[in-house]
């Protein structure tokens, strides 16, 4: 008894099933068993293009670029609920990278430059105390020179590491009128010069140093050490 004649598969055929089943260009919305879901385009089952991701747990939302399953180019990401949060700039492979500016929840603002998730070279900082820094940045935290206006309307311009005032710098007291300049180790001034810039009839209150060279050499060995 001859055998049934094997039948052919027609590769052009296959080609188009491959094709419909997997996800390519512009989609409806694409819905994912956890709720989350996405409308845009694709390539190749990955998320690639325009489109809009929004996931249901954390109850955040991004809508911009796209490329191989991550989010890359602009894109504003959202946090919806009562702790609202906003980022709108530049992305790369799923993180901010680039110019952006960050809007938090408890209304401060950054604006400037991101590397790898983070504030990372020179941006402006508006606290929600009221206070501004402008410089670099490294990391999260001021790290190189920067100016940081107080609200109480004192400043201060100089050098910073890892978030707080180190090296050499200068702050100027508003309420008292003076100016020190000098050496900053972990936020604190540790040898420097106060200038008076208050009328000639407001004295500075006379300060003395029971040992003048232990004090620098407590300050220098502080600073290196830092």
């Amino acid at each position: 008894m001859p055998f049934p004649k094997a039948v052919g598969i027609n590769p052009s055929r296959s080609a188009a099933l491959q094709n419909k089943s997997s996800k390519c260009g512009t989609r409806a919305t694409v819905f994912s068993v956890n709720g989350d879901e996405y409308t845009g385009e694709w390539l190749n089952d990955k998320k690639h293009g325009r489109g809009i991701q929004v996931w249901k747990k954390s109850g955040t939302l991004y809508n911009g670029e796209w490329k191989m399953g991550k989010r890359h180019g602009y894109g504003t990401c959202s946090v919806l609920g009562a702790n609202a949060q906003k980022y709108c700039g530049q992305w790369i492979n799923g993180k901010k990278h680039g110019h952006g500016i960050y809007f938090y929840d408890n209304c401060a603002t950054y604006e400037g430059q991101w590397s790898e998730g983070q504030r990372s070279g020179w941006g402006t900082m508006f606290f929600d105390d009221g206070d501004v820094y402008e410089g670099e940045w490294m990391k999260d935290k001021e790290h190189g020179l920067g100016i940081r206006r107080y609200a109480n309307g004192n400043w201060y311009e100089g050098s910073w590491r890892e978030g707080k005032k180190s090296g050499m710098g200068k702050l100027f007291y508003c309420d008292k009128g003076q100016l020190y300049r000098g050496l900053w180790v972990r936020g604190e001034p540790r040898c420097g010069t106060v200038e008076d810039l208050r009328p000639a009839n407001s004295p500075i209150p006379q300060v003395k140093l029971v040992d003048v060279q232990m004090v620098l050499q407590e300050a220098q060995r502080a600073h290196f050490d830092c």
